[in-house]
């Protein structure tokens, strides 16, 4: 396989087309930490962190890879399946890990329209976004790592982060966004 595709290479590079891979697994999330239950177009978190990056994980990656070529034994991360998994893990981010770390861990459905893509055949269709709402009474603990899942439990982890984003507690609302991209 690996020959076939060399050949194919480099026939196409004997007739002067050039071969370039462009597509790059991007990741930008978004935290943002309000007071009480008190959550809308009005309202103004107390905090915001906003970074880029994160590790895919293998599972991750086949589960992708699955449903594209038409599997169906795998769920899908959609409207029903997804949810944004936070815990208090420190252990490093590793492609074979399956699930948070953290002896302390929750995962949460996606908001209502998310997650969001538009299909098209430009620049804006590359991208995915998924958003969780944690309440005053959920995940109350430090939040050290996190991932997206297609599963309330077990499932596949499609990818995960570790950084310490602070202690939430029963005073506090965050929501997560995080926006995926292949671009």
């Amino acid at each position: 396989m690996r020959d076939n595709a060399r050949l194919t290479e480099g026939r196409h590079l004997a007739a002067g087309v050039s071969r370039h891979d462009t597509a790059k697994w991007r990741c930008h999330w978004r935290l943002e930490k309000y007071a009480g239950d008190n959550i809308g177009p009005d309202t103004t978190p107390f905090e915001t962190i906003e970074r880029d990056g994160n590790a895919l994980m293998y599972g991750g990656v086949a589960a992708l890879w699955h449903r594209l070529t038409g599997g169906s034994t795998v769920d899908a991360f959609d409207a029903t399946n997804a949810r944004i998994g936070v815990g208090d893990g420190t252990a490093a981010a590793d492609p074979l890990q399956v699930d948070l770390q953290g002896a302390n861990k929750v995962r949460k459905g996606m908001d209502a329209t998310y997650p969001q893509h538009t299909d098209g055949t430009d620049a804006t269709a590359v991208t995915v976004t998924f958003r969780a709402t944690f309440s005053t009474a959920e995940a109350n603990f430090v939040w050290n790592e996190w991932g997206i899942f297609n599963a309330v439990d077990g499932g596949r982890m499609l990818n995960r982060k570790v950084e310490n984003l602070g202690e939430k507690t029963s005073a506090a609302s965050w929501v997560f966004t995080v926006q995926l991209s292949l671009a």
